[in-house]
């Protein structure tokens, strides 16, 4: 590591401690029912941590954790953390068969789960028989244990000490997205998350005087752990449906950084109030998750005249190899490596290491990559033989090292031996006035081999939807011809998970039903 980058050291529960320490009346948590202390955080994680040690959890064991944006995650991660367990975070939106396939995976012997994901679990138990105990996070309608009331009870109490610490000990189990086939299980250590908050922190300069804005669908460990490390205040919004009225929540919160997703700041720049809207005090608009469209960017940052910026990152990076920040941004990027890290672009077919400007897979090392996956197939090969974590993505660096990503390699498909990006098509699709959301995905030709189709919403106005081809027409005068549109069809909703990342699967799917009828 860097001689010149300064680490934070110990278990990744420290970051709680010395913003307490710190600063104890500092506000670490905003929502609409009031603020939450470093202070107040640090004797809830203790409390939690203490409740865990007796007799619920056993060091190294693994706890599973499912959360909406609520405080309780930020106190149930550090406290099993802080317990001396293993966290595996689920995604709190997830259906019964994932639930089940998730909670296999990792052993977990114990889980926190909401009501709803509670009420799941019921018909799933005889099928997980490591898991030993199961906690409420939220209200108790029945039976079950909450895990705020254990808080509560233990109020006061700390937590016995560690025997031992390494920093390669594993800290948590994140899981991929799926979207490209099962989830996978990354073990991330405690070096792992300390770096990434440290990176996140840094790069995006959050720092006590920062309030970072938080409006995603659910808590992610990069915007916690790096508001922790800049003993920054957290405001949390809620409200998935009110994304215009959420620019003046982050006026009313001063808030210094808006974090969201793409599906939502592509509403916002759809939304006719868009030109009446400005923020006071926001430095910087951050977006993650899957790419953002560059006409979305473009005009957010026209509009509210701050850099509009994407990062770079995997579960198995802890997340972020790249990202741009309010003093490093380039348009259509996802900023230059954070500190420590390396990448390097390797060709396609001949696995040669390519130069400047040249496409191929994206492959990175650093200290926030992930020490391995749960359950990894035997003869299955995570890194490269000299130590580089294949990602699966295909970009490109310029000379400045600022990352340009192309699509994922699943994605990617040969038409008439060319190589097609959707993505690339979708941006000309989605810079059309017209369209609202779009995907675009290979579908079978009996000549070509794969051609583009595309699923598309669009606008609400009533003549569009006899203009279709109007708008495939002009998309295609502006692409070669092996990535013209082939077929588009119109409908209501782009097929999205919960986190807002298109479902290509579903979405081949529905373009080939509709195709052969």
């Amino acid at each position: 590591m860097s001689q010149t980058f300064e680490y934070p050291q110990g278990p990744v529960d420290n970051l709680v401690r010395w913003a307490a320490e710190a600063d104890p009346e500092g506000i670490a948590v905003r929502t609409v029912d009031g603020d939450l202390t470093f202070g107040e955080l640090d004797a809830r994680v203790d409390a939690g941590a203490a409740a865990l040690q007796d007799g619920i959890i056993e060091p190294g064991e693994v706890v599973a954790l499912a959360s909406p944006l609520d405080p309780a995650f930020v106190t149930a991660f550090h406290a099993v953390v802080r317990a001396g367990g293993v966290v595996a975070p689920l995604n709190p939106f997830m259906r019964e068969g994932e639930l089940r396939h998730l909670l296999a995976d990792t052993g977990a012997r114990v889980a926190i789960l909401t009501p709803s994901l509670m009420a799941q679990l019921d018909s799933l138990r005889d099928e997980l028989p490591a898991l030993r105990a199961v906690l409420v996070l939220g209200p108790v309608d029945g039976e079950g244990e909450s895990f705020e009331e254990l808080v509560a009870r233990c109020r006061g109490e700390r937590p016995a000490p560690r025997a031992s610490f390494a920093r390669d000990e594993v800290a948590c189990i994140q899981f991929t997205s799926g979207t490209t086939g099962a989830p996978k299980a990354a073990r991330l250590t405690h070096r792992n998350l300390m770096a990434n908050a440290a990176h996140v922190s840094s790069r995006h300069e959050v720092t006590s005087t920062s309030v970072v804005f938080n409006f995603l669908p659910k808590y992610h460990l990069l915007h916690m752990n790096s508001a922790l490390r800049g003993r920054a205040t957290q405001a949390l919004y809620t409200d998935p449906d009110r994304i215009v009225a959420s620019v003046a929540a982050a006026n009313a919160h001063r808030a210094t950084h808006y974090y969201t997703i793409p599906m939502r700041l592509a509403r916002l720049a759809a939304a006719p109030e868009l030109f009446t809207l400005r923020f006071t005090t926001v430095q910087v608009i951050a977006s993650g998750g899957s790419a953002l469209p560059l006409h979305v960017a473009d005009k957010l940052a026209a509009q509210f005249e701050v850099p509009v910026v994407q990062g770079y990152g995997l579960a198995e990076t802890s997340s972020l190899t790249h990202s741009g920040g309010p003093s490093a941004h380039r348009h259509g990027t996802v900023g230059p490596l954070v500190p420590d890290t390396e990448c390097r672009i390797v060709d396609l077919d001949t696995g040669a290491v390519a130069g400047p400007g040249e496409r191929g897979e994206v492959q990175v090392r650093g200290p926030q990559v992930m020490a391995g996956y749960v359950n990894v197939p035997e003869g299955a090969q995570e890194f490269t033989s000299d130590g580089w974590l294949p990602t699966g993505d295909v970009g490109r660096v310029d000379e400045d090292g600022f990352l340009f990503l192309v699509d994922r390699i699943k994605d990617v498909f040969k038409c008439d031996n060319f190589l097609v990006s959707p993505s690339e098509i979708e941006n000309v699709l989605a810079g059309r006035p017209e369209v609202r959301d779009c995907l675009v995905v290979d579908v079978a030709d009996e000549f070509s081999g794969a051609v583009a189709a595309a699923l598309v919403m669009l606008m609400p106005r009533p003549d569009l939807p006899d203009k279709v081809q109007e708008i495939v027409d002009a998309v295609n005068s502006q692409l070669p011809y092996y990535k013209h549109l082939r077929h588009v069809e119109v409908v209501p909703l782009i097929p999205r998970g919960p986190m807002g990342k298109p479902d290509r699967k579903q979405a081949r799917a529905l373009l080939t039903e509709r195709m052969r009828g």
